[in-house]
Order: structure tokens, then C-alpha cells, then sequence
């Protein structure tokens, strides 16, 4: 064991009304506070941040990196990760508190023999489709009550990814608000965030996409809850930084899961994962090869052709279609299928649908079609 069990992660910035909360809650937990650190990320150089954290001299074993500039949660996280002494690490919200019994229970339950899973908590009182106001924001005085109710509560499905079956992507289910993993797993595989996300929104499911593709189980924790607090929030200026974040994603990790999530959203890429496989495999004709698109010029003019197979190197399958383009080959390949792409809007001159691509399902023919429309500016269809 290291010196700590537990290292608790918290980015942050002015969020100071949310984290005196939080902080609360963990210098009252039941493991003892000898066993566990709290490292937070703060990307403000703030007096009334300094002065929380004088509140709590001698309750926690509280660790600062500080760091000024524009908000960047996945650097905030990466400035705490990197000075974490814990065995495991529990990444948490500056609004998630947690019941006094948590951490121990998370401990003996998942890490007390040393394993290797990715736990995740469920998030109680999450909303994150709705506007708020800072002048709106309830006052959080029942909050000890509600997280007392949560240390009695056994079995709860509060959380609408704990509802959900079967989860075959987990990683789409990954919300860093309250996720725990050992160290040693951050450390072996470079799980850090990629501090190329900005805003809100997509650095979590790529940080857990890379966590599954490590080899590293993700699970839903059983009877592991956090509760949101209350804070102010704008939906539409939240989903047009999730937009870009997740063309971002999906232009880093081409391939049909991310491709799926992007194109149908968490629930939708699960429920049609087996599906899609199956169509890909059937419009191709061959298991071994998968529909990509091919992006480069054409006469002159920027081109982007959707279904063309190609092989297990990712290449136009026997070089079909390569002399197509003026440079007897495509500047861009992706191993995508067309449902979802990560070109900006009306960003191609002409877009050519290729046969392969039409053998699929309508649901998927009407989705790549979409698509189409969307990133080019002509649609071309064989005859």
C-alpha cells in the first residue's frame, strides 16, 4: 500500500459556494482521514480559495496545484493527478459530496486486495439538461440530510446509467464527476486527460474509451454515491463545446464505437453495437475488411468519398478508386463507416456515396445520407 489508500482528485475553479460542501463531506467521512488525500486542481489564483482551505487545516490531508488561465478541466485534473500519492485515485466534482461511509465501503469493497477495476459512482440529483440561474441556485441546507439518507441506502438506481441494460460500450457510461482507479493503471497507461477538450462535455468518455482499451474493467459501483450540488449552468453554451469536443474524439479514435456514439448518442450506440458490426460485415462481404471514407481532390475540387472498403491496414482495399483523385490517391483515409464524420459543415465540395455504403439498413443508409448533406455541399449517388 502506498501512503494513502485513496487520493481524491477535484478540479476546480470558482466553484467556492460547491466545494466548501464537498470538502465538508469528506473531512466527515468514516475511513480516517489518515488514510486518504485530497489534491485539487485550481486554475485560479483566488485569496477566498486559500482562506476554504484554512478552514480545513488539521481535518484533511489537503494538497493544492495552482495554476492561472483560462478554464480547462482536463488540465486542472491533470495538475492533481500528477502529485497523487494514493494507491487509487477517486476523480471527483467540485459539486459532489459524499456520504460519510463512502470511501471506506469503496475501499474494502473494490481495492482492499489490490485490484485492477475502474469504479464508478452514481451521481444522485445530476441534471444536466437544464438552465440555471446563479441568482436561481436553491440553498443547500438539507444537503446533510440527503447525504444521509444515501449512507442508509442499499440497491438504489438513482442514476439513469445504473437503469440502463446492456451496457456493451462501457466506456460511453464513464462521468468523472465520481470515478475511482488505481494509480498504478494512470500511471502504466498514461491515463491522463487530454487537455486538447475545451469547455464542457467529451474529455470524460475519451479519457474512459482509453481506460477500457487498457484493459481495465469499468464497473457500476454498488451502493457507491456521490450527491450533485446545485450551480449555475448554461445548457446551450455546455452542448456547443460537447459538439466540437465530441468531432475531436472522433477524429483522434476513428472507429465504429466512437463512430456510433457521435452519430447516436450513449444510449443508441449500445443498443445498435452488434447491429452495426453485422451490417458493416454484410455490406463489405468480407469480416476481414471494414467501409472507410477517402478524402482528397478530384478534378480540382475537394472531394469525399463515402464506402470505400478497405483492407486490415486501412487502405483502399486492392487500391480501388485511388485513381480517382489527381494525386493517384487520397489525401485523408478513416476506417469510417459514414454515420459520423469529423469534418465541419459544408466543408467538401462534392461527396460521392459509394455502393458498398448502400447495402446497409435503412436506418444506417438514412443516417450516412445525413451525414453527407451535412459535410459537403453536392450529394452524388450511383445511378
Amino acid at each position: 500500500m502506498g501512503e494513502f489508500a485513496f487520493s481524491v482528485v477535484i478540479p476546480y475553479k470558482q466553484r467556492l459556494r460547491n466545494l466548501r460542501i464537498v470538502l465538508s463531506s469528506l473531512a466527515e467521512q468514516t475511513l480516517p482521514g489518515s488514510r486518504f488525500e485530497v489534491v485539487v486542481g485550481a486554475m485560479e489564483y483566488a485569496e477566498e480559495y486559500l482562506e476554504l482551505c484554512r478552514e480545513f487545516a488539521g481535518r484533511l490531508n489537503l494538497v493544492t496545484v495552482m495554476a492561472d488561465g483560462e478554464w480547462n478541466c482536463s488540465r486542472a485534473r491533470n495538475m492533481a493527478l500528477r502529485q497523487a500519492a494514493g494507491e487509487v485515485v477517486v476523480l471527483l466534482d467540485a459539486d459532489v459530496a459524499l456520504p460519510k461511509r463512502c470511501l471506506e465501503s469503496l475501499y474494502d469493497r473494490y481495492y482492499a486486495t489490490g485490484q485492477n477495476v475502474c469504479v464508478l459512482g452514481q451521481l444522485i440529483g445530476h441534471d444536466g439538461l437544464t438552465d440555471v440561474a446563479e441568482a436561481d441556485l436553491p440553498e443547500q441546507t438539507h444537503h446533510r440530510e440527503r447525504l444521509a439518507e444515501l449512507d442508509a441506502a442499499s440497491g438504489l438506481r438513482g442514476d439513469k446509467r445504473w437503469r440502463f441494460d446492456p451496457v456493451v460500450l462501457p466506456w460511453t457510461i464513464v462521468w468523472t464527476g465520481f470515478v475511482a482507479l488505481p494509480a498504478a493503471a494512470v500511471r502504466r497507461h498514461d491515463l491522463y486527460f487530454d487537455e486538447n477538450f475545451w469547455g464542457w462535455g467529451g474529455e470524460d468518455l475519451e479519457w474512459g474509451y482509453r481506460v477500457g482499451a487498457s484493459g481495465t474493467p469499468i464497473v457500476r459501483g454498488e451502493d457507491v454515491y456521490g450527491l450533485h450540488l446545485p450551480h449555475a449552468r448554461n445548457v446551450a453554451a455546455n452542448f456547443r463545446t460537447c459538439g466540437v469536443n465530441k468531432d475531436y474524439f472522433l477524429a483522434k479514435w476513428p472507429v465504429l464505437e466512437v463512430e456510433l456514439y457521435r452519430a447516436y448518442e450513449c444510449w443508441e450506440a449500445n443498443r445498435r453495437y452488434d447491429e452495426a458490426r453485422s451490417e458493416v460485415a454484410s455490406a463489405t462481404g468480407d469480416s476481414s475488411l471494414r467501409l472507410g471514407v477517402a478524402r482528397g481532390t478530384v478534378d480540382g475540387a475537394d472531394t469525399l468519398l463515402i464506402g470505400a472498403v478497405l483492407d486490415e491496414q486501412g487502405r483502399i482495399h486492392d487500391g480501388e478508386h485511388d485513381a480517382l483523385f489527381d494525386a493517384g490517391a487520397p489525401d485523408v483515409v478513416l476506417p469510417l463507416v459514414g454515420l459520423a464524420l469529423p469534418f465541419d459543415e459544408h466543408s467538401v465540395s462534392e461527396c460521392l456515396l459509394l455502393p458498398p455504403v448502400l447495402r446497409l439498413g435503412a436506418p444506417y443508409r438514412e443516417t450516412v445520407l445525413r451525414e453527407a448533406e451535412r459535410v459537403a455541399r453536392r450529394v452524388v449517388t450511383p445511378v
